[in-house]
């Protein structure tokens, strides 16, 4: 078990001070990002040519928008996942370390947030190239507003914490992108379709609602050192949660009127 262990701790050093010190991480992570929503694009093309009967009757629009789609739901399975383990299960946000929570990062947490601002310029691009057939202001509001305030803590360091929470809230985008592959395949009357709207439902209230009550709660609580932070930053912590929680309320208003409509005239 020592000796597993050792080998653990010689793999992370290996990492840190070779394959992960060049100062260069945060733009390769980007570009790494932008790469891997290329590959995410073309695999759900190719699977769903092969799997998908309706695929090739789709109009052009459509099956850009079903690939930006998978795209998107790969890139929200990804950060969803960084964003749980940096939180929940190490020790980088901990409480039981010493410093100010607004300055702690490491160059995993830094990669991953590259590869997600790698997503939204890519996905902010399409946006604007076909708009709006794949999203109006809303989208573009939220996904520039997401831009900036994950390549500024990408790039600084600073306010990790908050962004890795809010990015949580990524986890009901698989739900919705579910959704609209349903309605569009002709399986808006299934038990699937009924299932997963429940579970968006639940998803959003709690990954866009409760969570982030609790993010604000956070911001109350470590305010002291919130204020330590650059300028740009320490608004940024207001601002984004804040824009963002409105819109997630409004969606969510849409989202409990469609789920009743969906209930009322189930069997």
């Amino acid at each position: 078990m020592a000796a597993v262990t050792a080998y653990k701790y010689q793999a992370q050093a290996l990492m840190r001070d070779y394959l992960l010190a060049d100062p260069l991480v945060p733009y390769s992570s980007v570009l790494m990002g932008i790469v891997l929503c290329k590959m995410a694009y073309d695999f759900t093309r190719i699977l769903s040519s092969f799997y998908f009967k309706g695929y090739t009757s789709l109009t052009k629009i459509q099956r850009i928008e079903w690939n930006n789609r998978g795209m998107s739901s790969a890139h929200a399975i990804f950060i969803t996942a960084v964003s749980l383990y940096l939180v929940a299960s190490t020790d980088l946000f901990s409480d039981r370390i010493k410093g100010p929570i607004t300055f702690r990062n490491s160059i995993i947490s830094t990669a991953a947030l590259g590869v997600s601002v790698g997503y939204f310029i890519t996905d902010l691009a399409m946006i604007f190239w076909l708009y709006p057939s794949l999203g109006g202001m809303e989208y573009v509001l939220h996904h520039t507003l997401s831009l900036v305030a994950i390549a500024y803590t990408m790039l600084s360091g600073e306010g990790q914490f908050y962004t890795y929470m809010v990015l949580i809230s990524e986890t009901t985008t698989p739900e919705i992108n579910l959704r609209w592959f349903l309605d569009t395949a002709g399986l808006k009357k299934s038990s699937a379709y009924l299932i997963n709207g429940i579970l968006m439902f639940v998803a959003w209230l709690v990954a866009r609602i409760f969570l982030f009550i609790y993010v604000f709660y956070h911001i109350y609580l470590h305010y002291s050192q919130i204020m330590q932070m650059h300028a740009f930053g320490y608004y940024l912590t207001f601002l984004v949660p804040s824009v963002l929680f409105v819109m997630n309320a409004m969606w969510f208003m849409k989202i409990l009127k469609g789920v009743k409509k969906t209930l009322a005239k189930w069997p």
